[in-house]
């Protein structure tokens, strides 16, 4: 491979994830149809998380109503969407790539990257992307897209531009002539936000413009992320692939509720089921919390974030969500409607190496709370999420749902990639 500075990178992006995997699971109900995954919970009812390509086809696209998307195409079959299985469908997708690198850095549950620069004994970049994608497809009756190319920037590019089921190779001398004549926010890592402002500011609407564009004049306009877009726009990118620590640096839980809140007690019992989950997971890999954070956001979509720290560091549910309810008292008006909440717990350290200083007047029961907690986790590990509740927990409302693993996750999510099974 020569040039030591030469990178080999592959970006897997998986086809209509969540509709091609209910195709894989039952073909003789989903394959080869029109299909729809919808009724997130996350997002208000009736919207569509993904469609797969034959209902795409007919012009039925993500974020549409059901009902739009059964106008435009009356056979369209809506799926309810399962975690669990997308979870265990990243997993093994995931681990085929990890056969051929040790470095694959997880996107989300449905992409990665590969640095394959030193993975020559199983052949060239484009042979092992050809080998990762046949794979998938036989193992898992999955389609992917793989891109192929010198940097990060360029392997998600090269995916994006041969759908489904395909390899791509993009090299940076190709850039002119296959992207320059593109809108800005074709290149990854320019959202349509700052595509508008380049072009009210500075007039540039193309990639190719954005490469003329004096990089003095994007720095004054933009900053630093003015200097990356330039180089961006000539297909330069030095970002390593990072795989996924084993340590996780936040750990947060938002949802997004179906009618607005006004009532403290009713934002409270959402907190209470936030700071459980969060806690359970905090748990699950052994670590501690210095500080809360908490997230609202109104039906403006006006979104405050609040953070504070604890006087002792903790995985307990009771210390976070007192805490969480503390910020939201300070810095939330009674009435004012909530539309989503979230908790994220901060400062992050591994459990045996956390000093924690006991108090005086309850350290003989700091033990037993621990194993009453240690039990609790087990039971809902074995029993389910539901097998033990406090009574603040109880209700209808979507807080509740944030227990359900089966129908609740976002594609963002990688705590599940940090328990992958050894075998």
């Amino acid at each position: 491979m020569g040039n030591s500075k030469r990178r080999y990178i592959l970006h897997i992006d998986m086809n209509a994830f969540y509709c091609s995997v209910h195709a894989a699971e039952e073909p003789h109900k989903y394959a080869g149809k029109p299909t729809a995954v919808a009724g997130s919970v996350e997002l208000r009812k009736g919207i569509l998380v993904t469609s797969s390509y034959e209902a795409r086809a007919r012009g039925v696209r993500t974020g549409m109503t059901v009902r739009q998307a059964k106008a435009l195409c009356p056979e369209l079959l809506l799926i309810a969407p399962d975690f669990d299985l997308y979870r265990r469908y990243s997993r093994a997708f995931m681990k085929i790539a990890g056969n051929y690198t040790p470095l694959v850095e997880a996107v989300s549950i449905d992409e990665c990257f590969l640095d394959v620069t030193g993975s020559g004994q199983f052949g060239t970049p484009l042979e092992i992307a050809e080998m990762i994608r046949r794979r998938v497809r036989e193992e898992l009756s999955l389609p992917c897209s793989i891109g192929v190319a010198p940097n990060k920037l360029l392997a998600k590019m090269a995916s994006d531009m041969r759908k489904p089921d395909a390899v791509n190779v993009l090299r940076r001398r190709d850039v002119p002539a296959l992207l320059w004549d593109k809108p800005c926010q074709t290149l990854y890592g320019i959202g349509p936000k700052t595509a508008d402002k380049l072009r009210r500011l500075l007039n540039v609407r193309t990639i190719g413009e954005l490469a003329a564009t004096d990089v003095k004049l994007l720095r004054e306009k933009f900053g630093v992320y003015g200097e990356w877009m330039k180089r961006a726009a000539y297909g330069l990118d030095d970002s390593p692939v990072q795989p996924l620590s084993e340590r996780a640096k936040s750990i947060g839980h938002t949802t997004t509720l179906p009618a607005d809140l006004t009532e403290r007690h009713q934002y409270r019992r959402v907190l209470l089921n936030l700071a459980d989950q969060t806690t359970r997971r905090l748990r699950k890999q052994g670590l501690m919390c210095n500080t809360v954070q908490i997230v609202i956001r109104d039906p403006a979509m006006k979104t405050i974030t609040r953070a504070s720290g604890l006087d002792a560091p903790t995985d307990a549910a009771d210390v976070v969500y007192r805490m969480a309810c503390r910020l939201m008292d300070e810095h939330w008006q009674e009435g004012d409607p909530v539309r989503l909440l979230g908790i994220t717990l901060q400062n992050l350290s591994p459990k045996p190496d956390t000093a924690v200083q006991l108090d005086l007047f309850s350290y003989d029961l700091e033990p037993k709370r621990d194993k009453l907690v240690e039990t609790v986790d087990r039971l809902r590990d074995k029993f389910g999420e539901d097998a033990i509740l406090t009574a603040g927990m109880l209700g209808n409302d979507p807080s509740s749902l944030i227990r359900n693993k089966k129908i609740r996750g976002t594609s963002l999510e990688k705590d599940f990639l940090r328990q992958m099974p050894s075998d």
